[in-house]
């Protein structure tokens, strides 16, 4: 089962609305799901929240350390509770995804995320699993890093958001450790309904 769900992203109000801080913006919706609130850690230099759902202890997480050093936090958290790589799963923004759609996937190469290269880098590992939300290309390899640093269009906005809303939906999977299950409903591309709320996310939250 997934113990560690990570979001990435940049600190900071110029950075919130960056198509970089897609990671973070699935974390903030699961924590509303779930109903925790992130809180500081400075030693993790990172937001955090615990909670308990039947039983097990599962953690949320947004580095503070801007992109490149997410790894520091990643690695500390998970070495600190002895949680192995493959019960994490970071979220983070993908160029080579279309806005609207995500993938999961577990292991492989960091494929020039500077994230993902630290968190490689810190864990000593590549076999976590990775949601990887789409945010399209810009069709130039050097506008790249300020593709990523500039808000997505309206359209492209809301694709990514209605992708967030239905990958949410794989939650209870994830947690379950059911990740064919997972792995099927997130790459299935339709509009997300609202289903009632799983008895898997119903869990009261532990501070």
């Amino acid at each position: 089962m997934i113990k560690l769900f990570v979001g990435l992203g940049n600190p900071g109000f110029e950075y919130q609305g960056t198509r970089h801080n897609a990671g973070f913006w699935w974390i903030d919706a699961l924590a509303e799901q779930l109903k925790v609130t992130l809180q500081p850690d400075a030693k993790l230099q990172a937001l955090v929240a615990r909670t308990q759902i039947q039983g097990e202890t599962v953690w949320l997480l947004e580095p503070q350390t801007f992109m490149n050093l997410s790894g520091k936090s990643v690695a500390g958290l998970a070495k600190f509770f002895k949680i192995p790589p493959e019960q994490i799963l970071v979220v983070h923004d993908e160029l080579d995804v279309a806005p609207g759609e995500a993938k999961l996937k577990k292991g492989g190469s960091h494929a020039g995320h500077n994230g993902l290269r630290d968190i490689h880098a810190q864990m000593g590992s590549d076999q976590y699993w990775r949601l990887r939300l789409g945010i399209g290309h810009p069709g130039d390899k050097a506008e790249v890093v300020n593709w990523v640093l500039k808000k997505p269009s309206p359209d492209q906005r809301d694709a990514i958001h209605d992708c967030i809303g239905r990958s949410l939906q794989a939650v209870p999977d994830l947690l379950a450790g059911q990740m064919d299950k997972a792995t099927r409903l997130i790459h299935t591309h339709k509009k997300p309904n609202k289903p009632p709320a799983s008895p898997l996310l119903q869990s009261p939250p532990s501070s």
